[in-house]
């Protein structure tokens, strides 16, 4: 026996433990070095961490591969709504403001200096060419600074000595005034121009055309650009401009459907999450670690507080499939969507959790999906918070729950904390969106019916795939149209009362010390069903008074006894009872002697020892306190029934006698039954006992008629 110690609290503690379905007894399974149960709980450690860490590393369905200039494949819409600099458009801003600053200018003050002497020297020139005859008789000269053409140098020829001082004269006065003013490149055809204007009026025809021939070539541009300082200008401009602030609603459409991606829409897809990257180490090692942070506190508490886990496979693989199937979907679903991640029935798992295991491990399971619902929403606060208040009070609605009905309210509770969430979430950031606060409530009730819709059809179905016991299973088991139990009714009727007045007192007991009641109640029913074979054999159901076993050997009766409980794992597993049932029809006996029949043939050996071991049960002994309570209600009923005490005390004493006969003889070593357990049990026995083998008054006239009749008789 344990030395364990159940308290009323710890009692309901062991019963959450001992209420969710569960494989075969986990002592029934060899024992492991503590070295060994360690480096289990390591590799599920570290399988457990890969898969869900990966999880978060999976393409998102929300998301999008694209490039600036590809048409877009779907429609993408904001998931949430953020405000954020949009460094596209403040540099498109930037770069326009830039633009607009127009090239500063500087003044090259020797140049109209220099362009007057190259006027002078080409003067001296042609003064040159004029004194000549043989020269002046060229048709058109080569000038060194300015091109004059054939039309222009007759003309220059034919002009007095008069007229040409007097063009050499306006010719320098007219450049000198030109080359004073700004002439940048844009200004060189207005100052050409302005040759003719500046002229002296008193000047004719020819005189004016000598004068433009020779000044328009000298006209050369007088400012430069200063790019430094220009630059400066436009620093200074682009530093002016505000950035851009964008502000991008949830459901507000990112892209459509065939349209172009711009460099714009490109950024919003980037800040949002929503462009298919292959990640940076830097994400990668973040999310892994927060995955291992996660399953590091998941495999401390299995270490801590329930290492028998790592003796149970089938709870191991149920709990870590839960795990990476739900971060696998909040993955790949919920990045890129609005409404979506209000609808994601994450509580589900937590729900199925609470029904195949206990709270502990729905809490646990109810704080890693809601990380992971947050992280893949793009680190929702609200929506982490929502699904973890959704996943604790849907898991603990079902925490006790023996009937389908339980998960109505259970949907109920859910979709009252879902609502209730939202809105509050919506008030507290002063959004009153009448339409979109319609929306997230209708969100919160769907998601309250899809959880448990999802965990009514999940626990269906996983407790037979994964052999696990649920309470489902138990439930049907437990009708008397069952067809086994149906069999029990038919073919053994003693033997069904009997099961019926033995699975109100092991109820009864199981209550008493927080053990699994419905399991204890259904084991009940069924740990006889050996006895329909042969029910005869039995003397629950032998009404005429004839025992057959008078006419048999001791050892061949002790076989038929013995047998019921072989015969009943064949009808178990004929019928596909789980094994948690089945483990009743093996255990209820132990390893106990069939005292009887032993003692009969010990009597009618004279000169030989008898075997013993042909008059035990092949056992095992109880491995859980729920066949253990079983054993003991099954041996307590059948001593009741056949001593028939007269009072309370009496039956007390039987009841002791019973429970220290089967603690002595060592049948109940291998449970985590403790001593005050067994009071607690002796105590439940006798409530129930009391009220059916209670002395009766024995009146007069009763027993004065009973005397006639059996007179007559």
């Amino acid at each position: 026996m344990s030395q364990r110690t159940v308290s009323p609290t710890a009692g309901s503690q062991g019963a959450a433990q001992a209420s969710g379905p569960s494989e075969a007894p986990p002592s029934a399974q060899p024992s492991e070095s503590r070295l060994h149960r360690t480096l289990r709980a390591l590799l599920l450690g570290l399988l457990l961490w890969l898969a869900w860490g990966l999880a978060f590393l999976l393409p998102s369905a929300g998301s999008l591969r694209t490039t600036i200039g590809e048409a877009s494949r779907r429609d993408i819409k904001a998931p949430t709504q953020i405000t954020y600099i949009s460094e596209v458009e403040t540099e498109a801003a930037r770069q326009e403001a830039a633009t607009r600053i127009s090239d500063v200018y500087v003044a090259d003050t020797a140049l109209a200096a220099n362009q007057i002497q190259l006027l002078r020297e080409t003067l001296a020139e042609i003064e040159e060419l004029r004194s000549e005859p043989a020269l002046a008789a060229l048709e058109q000269p080569e000038l060194a600074h300015i091109a004059l053409s054939e039309m222009d140098w007759g003309n220059i020829l034919a002009l007095s000595e008069h007229s040409w001082d007097l063009v050499a004269r306006e010719s320098e006065r007219v450049l000198g005034l030109i080359m004073r003013d700004e002439i940048r490149a844009s200004d060189l055809p207005r100052a050409r121009r302005d040759v003719l204007r500046l002229m002296l009026a008193t000047l004719t025809t020819p005189e004016r055309d000598a004068v433009s021939a020779l000044v328009s070539d000298l006209i050369v541009v007088n400012m430069v650009v200063d790019q430094e300082r220009t630059e400066v200008r436009r620093a200074e401009a682009r530093a002016a401009v505000t950035p851009v602030v964008r502000t991008i609603r949830a459901g507000e459409s990112v892209v459509r459907e065939g349209e172009i991606v711009s460099a714009v829409t490109y950024e919003r897809l980037e800040i949002l999450g929503l462009l298919e990257q292959g990640p940076e180490w830097q994400q990668v090692a973040a999310e892994l670690g927060f995955a291992l942070v996660v399953v590091a506190i998941l495999i401390f508490y299995v270490a801590r507080v329930d290492p028998l886990l790592m003796g149970r496979p089938r709870r191991q693989l149920l709990l870590a499939l839960t795990l990476v199937i739900a971060g696998i979907a909040a993955r790949a679903l919920l990045p890129g969507h609005t409404l979506l991640p209000y609808l994601f029935p994450g509580a589900a798992a937590a729900m199925l959790v609470v029904l195949f295991m206990n709270i502990q491990y729905a809490t646990l399971i109810s704080v890693a999906i809601s990380f992971a619902v947050g992280l893949s929403a793009g680190g929702s606060l609200e929506l982490a918070i929502y699904m973890l208040l959704g996943s604790l009070v849907g898991a603990l609605a079902l925490m006790r729950t023996e009937q389908l009905s339980a998960f109505v309210p259970a949907t109920g509770y859910l979709a009252a904390v879902n609502i209730a969430s939202l809105l509050l979430f919506r008030i507290s950031s002063g959004n009153y969106d009448l339409l979109g606060l319609l929306q997230l409530t209708g969100a919160g009730l769907a998601n309250a019916v899809l959880s448990s819709s999802l965990c009514l059809v999940a626990y269906a179905f996983t407790g037979r795939l994964f052999g696990i016991t649920t309470s489902l299973q138990l439930m049907d088991l437990s009708r008397p149209t069952h067809p086994l139990f149906r069999q029990l009714l038919i073919k053994a009727p003693g033997t069904y009362h009997h099961s019926i007045l033995i699975s109100n007192m092991a109820e009864r007991a199981a209550e008493a010390i927080g053990a699994d009641i419905l399991l204890t109640r259904v084991g009940s029913y069924y740990h006889d069903i050996g006895k329909t074979l042969r029910p005869h054999f039995f003397s629950e159901n032998q009404a005429d008074g004839q025992n057959p076993h008078d006419k048999l050997d001791p050892q061949t009766s002790a076989e038929i006894v013995i047998g019921h409980t072989i015969e009943g794992l064949e009808l178990a597993r004929r019928y596909r009872l789980p094994d948690k049932v089945r483990a009743f029809i093996a255990e209820h006996h132990g390893t106990t002697l069939v005292t009887y029949f032993y003692r009969k043939a010990g009597q009618a050996a004279e000169d030989h020892e008898v075997e013993e071991a042909a008059f035990r049960y092949p056992g095992p002994k109880p491995q859980s306190c729920e066949t253990a309570i079983l054993m003991l209600a099954d041996a307590v009923e059948a001593w009741v029934r056949a001593d028939r005490p007269a009072t309370e005390p009496e039956m007390e004493r039987v009841i002791r006698q019973v429970i220290n006969d089967r603690l002595i003889g060592g049948q109940l070593d291998e449970t985590e039954l403790t001593l005050k357990d067994l009071d607690h049990i002796r105590q439940a026995f006798v409530s129930v006992l009391k009220g059916l083998y209670h002395p009766r008054i024995q009146y007069p006239e009763r027993t004065v008629q009973r005397n006639e009749r059996a007179g007559n008789g």
